[in-house]
């Protein structure tokens, strides 16, 4: 299932720009764990488990963003992990929008294919990171 929406995330990015270049996955794969190391680990744990260092000083322990498609009936929730990163649902556990480093995330906007085929717009950044959380989903 997951190297199913990987595929039609690259199949979506190449129609939503209309230039027939071929999309390198591994260099947005990188670019999303850079991203998740540098912005999540801390509190999502180096293994995306819910165990960062600051996750015993939350009042509202992370999730584990390793066993989302595991907690969704084995389908990565695509739309809820985009807009819970840029704020559109927004967290209290993080005071603000989520990431507290937001305005980071915004800005190059790009098309990803959510479940039921509608493309949901979101920044580079945040489809680099989705696509990586995507990769290292545990059952």
């Amino acid at each position: 299932m997951v190297r199913t929406i990987l595929a039609a995330l690259c199949f979506t990015a190449l129609a939503t720009t209309g230039q027939a270049q071929e999309i390198d996955n591994s260099a947005q794969i990188a670019a999303g764990r850079d991203l998740y190391m540098r912005h999540c680990a801390t509190c999502h744990g180096l293994e995306a488990r819910g165990d960062g260092p600051m996750a015993p000083i939350l009042l509202v322990q992370p999730v584990a963003l390793s066993k989302l498609a595991a907690d969704n009936g084995g389908d990565f929730p695509l739309l809820r992990a985009i807009r819970r990163i840029d704020g559109r649902d927004p967290l209290v556990s993080h005071g603000s929008s989520m990431p507290v480093y937001g305005e980071f995330f915004e800005g190059n906007d790009s098309a990803m294919k959510a479940a039921n085929g509608q493309p949901v717009m979101t920044s580079r950044p945040i489809a680099d990171l989705v696509t990586y959380l995507l990769t290292i989903q545990e059952e």
